[in-house]
């Protein structure tokens, strides 16, 4: 508290101004109420406990444990025997006829006595696929040292016509080697040769197989009396058929179908032939190209009676 000095009685006026309360307390010191100090406390470590530090060490430890193992472990499996890709019959092989064993096996001539866990997958699987005879393949691991492989085979629909030899080919234009004891039965197809790019080729069997399938619809049966199918022009198809007038009828006739809408054409020839037959003698060639209108024997010579006839 401030003190306030007191002024006698008997003071002038004057010496009452001079000793006014505000002036006399400015000239004395002022003391201030003593405050409680305030306590710091050094907090050790940052203010995290041993319990902290403790859980801290065993993690590091653990963490340091497991990488060790990690390590170790991958060495064993990457290098370890019992990993290793040692003999031919750690293989196994599903789903060929065709394809020899031996030329599977070929493709993995790098991975003898190699972890099982380095053989690339996807390489060897690319590599199976260039095999002519194989579609698809997979290619799996079965641990702790074996591989499971499984292939489709190809399915060829026809004899291709190669320079003087006959191979085989499939839906996709895709010409393969006649396999050695099988007994195959199929229609020649020509105009296929693997002079042409392989989608060319692609696409004029799926024109083969458009026909086949279109003439069975008509009547069951009739692909198999297919015995050659010209495919070099794209915009005529031209086929050797027999048993058009009977089922025991061996008479070989060329028809020229044209490119498109098989079904009908076949059906027309079907219910006409024995008639042109009849008009025209003997039959060698149909051109069933040209919408509603039938040509007789257009390939004979000049000496021979073409009929024409118009459908309705």
């Amino acid at each position: 508290m401030e003190r306030v000095k007191a002024i006698p009685r008997n003071a002038s006026a004057a010496e009452a101004d001079s000793y006014r309360p505000e002036l006399i307390a400015d000239d004395e010191p002022r003391y201030l109420r003593r405050q409680k100090p305030v306590e710091i406390r050094r907090k050790k470590f940052s203010g995290r406990g041993w319990p902290f530090y403790r859980r801290m060490l065993v993690l590091s430890c653990a963490g340091v444990a497991g990488l060790t193992v990690a390590v170790y472990g991958v060495q064993f499996l990457l290098y370890s025997p019992t990993m290793l890709l040692l003999k031919p019959d750690q293989i196994e092989l599903n789903g060929n006829r065709i394809v020899s064993r031996e030329a599977v096996l070929q493709q993995f001539v790098h991975d003898s006595n190699r972890s099982v866990l380095r053989v690339p997958l996807d390489a060897r699987r690319s590599q199976l696929e260039q095999i002519p005879w194989v579609e698809s393949a997979s290619v799996q691991r079965i641990l702790p040292n074996r591989l499971r492989i499984e292939l489709t085979e190809r399915t060829p629909v026809a004899f291709a016509r190669n320079g003087g030899e006959l191979a085989l080919i499939d839906a996709h234009g895709v010409i393969l080697d006649r396999p050695r004891g099988e007994d195959l039965h199929f229609p020649v197809v020509t105009g296929v040769s693997e002079d042409l790019p392989r989608d060319q080729r692609e696409k004029r069997m799926q024109t083969y197989e458009e026909f086949m399938k279109d003439v069975d619809l008509v009547r069951g049966g009739s692909s198999d009396r297919v015995s050659e199918v010209d495919l070099s022009n794209p915009k005529d198809l031209r086929v050797v058929m027999t048993g058009l007038a009977s089922a025991n009828d061996a008479q070989a006739v060329t028809i020229h179908f044209g490119s498109s809408e098989f079904t009908g054409k076949y059906k027309m020839l079907v219910d006409n032939f024995s008639q042109w037959q009849a008009n025209a003698g003997r039959v060698q060639s149909i051109d069933l190209q040209y919408s509603r209108q039938v040509v007789v024997n257009p390939d004979a010579s000049a000496g021979t009676a073409a009929a024409a006839a118009r459908t309705k």
